[in-house]
């Protein structure tokens, strides 16, 4: 698992994922780049207490949902164009935060066009709250 889990404040933690999620967005710093919208790949890890997230009715309303992950992204997609990938990632990690069973996020985003001889570019950022 996640070498974050590792850490001693996130191992009562369940890690919740979004994976890969493709989206196209109009980022990036270069005058190309303003002009239309690229696939971006967003990677998401929420740790979550698992006192906060351990249903015993089996209903949706004792975990986090996975729609607040994807709205999230929309919800800062909406906002317009975003110049780095590190204000994208950033953005996004601290509106997971902001969520009360959400102790920790990780957040990464990728952009697999850019260059033909690589899978991608990319980054990472992880938070624990305070």
């Amino acid at each position: 698992m996640f070498a974050a889990l590792s850490h001693p404040s996130l191992q009562d933690c369940r890690r919740m994922f979004l994976r890969n999620y493709e989206v196209q967005i109009n980022i990036g710093v270069h005058e190309f780049e303003k002009k239309g919208e690229q696939r971006v790949l967003i990677n998401i890890d929420l740790y979550v207490p698992l006192a906060e997230s351990t249903p015993q009715d089996d209903k949706l309303h004792e975990v986090v949902d996975y729609d607040f992950m994807r709205n999230t992204v929309a919800d800062r997609m909406a906002q317009g164009h975003v110049h780095l990938q590190e204000t994208l990632c950033d953005d996004v990690a601290r509106e997971m935060l902001k969520h009360p069973k959400v102790r920790a996020v990780r957040v990464s985003t990728e952009k697999p066009d850019v260059y033909p001889d690589c899978d991608s570019v990319g980054v990472e950022v992880f938070h624990i709250k305070n």
